[in-house]
């Protein structure tokens, strides 16, 4: 197989628009950062390389086609639940548009990539600012209360909710001993959840609270 210099512009390429990528996502310290993506971007690219040159005009898919397969774990890797709830889905999205670019720039669609880097920068910079607004206005907190049992106990602070202007889902209660847990999933504005928080915080009957 002899070395073409055009598989070399596509790695250096596919090196450049990884890095772009993966620079920012370095820079909000996600799980896949830096090297991960410019890994993925190269390597996207070389397996379009590969599968074009070995597999020909009419069978020139049968290696790429794998790709996304193997990206789909590396996705999966970057997911995970805490008890605030599912992270990670932007990274692995973000490994997901990685490799896909390094597949454009292994296929020869230089131009169309430079396009679809500017359109994901500017989807995980720009967007940030517009998910800050609509946090303002509408945000989900799960809130997770133990005070003393008594009759009506958390009943009293779904009342709460409502008059912060607040919807509330009650989630899992439990009972150990003579204390009660709720949780609930609240969604509202961020200036009614500080009310709500306020409220909470000078409320002696609960023992513990968090967000």
């Amino acid at each position: 197989m002899n070395l073409i210099p055009e598989d070399i512009y596509k790695l250096l390429l596919a090196v450049l628009l990884g890095s772009v990528v993966g620079a920012e996502r370095e820079y909000r310290t996600k799980s896949a950062g830096f090297r991960t993506l410019v890994l993925v971007c190269v390597g996207s690219a070389l397996f379009t390389i590969f599968s074009l040159r070995m597999g020909g005009l009419n069978n020139g898919d049968r290696i790429a086609a794998n790709i996304i397969t193997g990206i789909g774990f590396l996705g999966a890797g970057a997911i995970f639940r805490g008890q605030s709830g599912v992270s990670g889905i932007t990274t692995a999205t973000t490994i997901w548009m990685v490799a896909a670019l390094g597949m454009g720039v292994g296929a020869g669609e230089f131009i169309l990539c430079a396009i679809a880097t500017v359109v994901v920068l500017m989807v995980l910079l720009g967007f940030t600012y517009l998910e800050n607004i609509i946090d303002v206005y509408h945000q989900t907190r799960t809130y997770r209360i133990t005070c003393t049992f008594r009759d009506e106990s958390l009943y009293h602070y779904e009342e709460l909710f409502t008059s912060c202007n607040l919807k509330a889902r009650r989630g899992k209660q439990s009972r150990v001993g003579d204390d009660i847990t709720g949780t609930w999933v609240v969604q509202g504005s961020q200036k009614a959840h500080d009310l709500l928080t306020e409220k909470l915080l000078a409320d002696k009957e609960i023992k513990s609270f968090d967000f």
